[in-house]
């Protein structure tokens, strides 16, 4: 009768990692840029469990008697929204997936007329807010698919919603998805639907990401092999293509997936939760907006405040992060970063824990079951 609560801070990076620079992320460290950048985080229930003990934090001290606390790293290739949750999870990228910083060669272009019948503009790397903004109006005008891409992995098609339907949006990306060729698969597949109108266009709350399926078993696998309910909050699930999940929660905002997920530690007698909190990545990281993101995370620290008190010496509450945005960075990108580490459980010790992010899957398989998966990366932090 465990439970087992994982929150993903997306894109909340704690300094940069010893390859940063071959990724054009030399000096990268997000959540100490950013604290910099606003003159101080205030974050009290963060601090307390020791976001501070993590790394220096301007306005947020090391804390008076941390949870086990520290950083964790990824083993393989890769700083996009797939690899980072899959390191979680104990899948490794051997090989980095494919990327387009010139734009999609003639090859993806055809697979992409073919599966939506749409002529295609913008094909180059994008802020995702730009993409819409600079080519929204020729998009209504012409009905061609707005399709970008980023350092990432990722080919994102944009529509608006009265030029293209969600669902029949929804319907081109899985068929891109299914036909891309091999040297061409992309980690993810992304619909981007907007409204509005020339000037003042939006994104919906209708994104939806079809990522490849993770190439070997997962620690999301042995949880769900071992009998325990495996519940996602937000894309997570969408990252896995749905394997080892039984119950997938929407959270396209970081309200939405709070509330969502203070209502499963609220309503769950066990089983796993597995979230993500999409906004400090989608909405600041990307934009570079150091007050927008400091303010959610102070939504965050004050729902953590919350969930706390419902928590009992059954359960084991993990917060990390998949990868870094950081704001002072010359790109809009994800940056290749450690992520922080805060785990509360009883018997935490106030240990410090520094390892590969797979260590986070392999001690909620063990808090959950009793077990270890000898065949999958990373080790259990319990112990002392």
């Amino acid at each position: 009768m465990r439970r087992a609560f994982v929150v993903v801070l997306d894109a909340c990076g704690a300094g940069e990692l010893p390859d940063s620079a071959s990724y054009g992320d030399a000096g990268a460290n997000t959540l100490g840029h950013l604290a910099e950048a606003v003159g101080g985080l205030e974050l009290p229930v963060l601090g307390a469990l020791g976001l501070g003990s993590v790394l220096p934090l301007a306005g947020v001290p090391a804390g008076a008697a941390p949870v086990l606390h520290g950083r964790l790293h990824p083993v393989g290739h890769g700083k996009d929204s797939t690899a980072g949750p899959w390191e979680l999870r104990g899948v490794v990228q051997d090989v980095a997936p494919p990327t387009y910083p010139e734009g999609f060669p003639l090859e993806v272009l055809a697979v992409l007329a073919e599966c939506s019948g749409r002529q295609i503009i913008c094909n180059r790397p994008y802020n995702g807010i730009g993409a819409i903004e600079d080519f929204g109006a020729e998009h209504i005008v012409s009905g061609a698919l707005i399709v970008y891409t980023s350092q990432d992995s990722v080919l994102q098609i944009a529509a608006h919603e009265d030029v293209v339907a969600t669902a029949e949006l929804y319907a081109i990306c899985a068929r891109v998805r299914t036909a891309l060729p091999t040297a061409h698969a992309v980690g993810r597949v992304i619909a981007r639907p907007f409204r509005g109108a020339p000037g003042a266009f939006q994104r919906t709350d209708g994104r939806r990401d079809l990522a490849l399926e993770p190439p070997t078993r997962s620690y999301l696998d042995e949880v769900h092999a071992a009998g325990v309910a495996v519940h996602t909050v937000g894309k997570i699930g969408q990252l896995f293509a749905g394997r080892g999940v039984d119950e997938q929660h929407a959270g396209a905002t970081n309200a939405a997936a709070l509330a969502q997920t203070g209502e499963l530690i609220g309503g769950l007698d066990e089983g796993m939760v597995f979230t993500n909190l999409v906004e400090t990545d989608q909405v600041y990281g990307h934009r570079h907006d150091a007050a927008g993101f400091a303010a959610a995370l102070g939504e965050i620290d004050s729902c953590v405040g919350g969930w706390l008190q419902r928590l009992t010496e059954r359960d084991l509450l993990i917060l990390t992060a998949d990868h870094g945005c950081d704001v002072t960075a010359s790109h809009t990108d994800h940056t290749r970063e450690w992520v922080p580490l805060l785990a509360v459980f009883r018997g935490h010790g106030g240990r410090r824990h520094d390892g590969p992010m797979s260590d986070v899957g392999a001690s909620v398989l063990r808090w959950l079951s009793g077990h270890d998966a000898p065949g999958l990366p990373g080790s259990p932090f319990l112990d002392a």
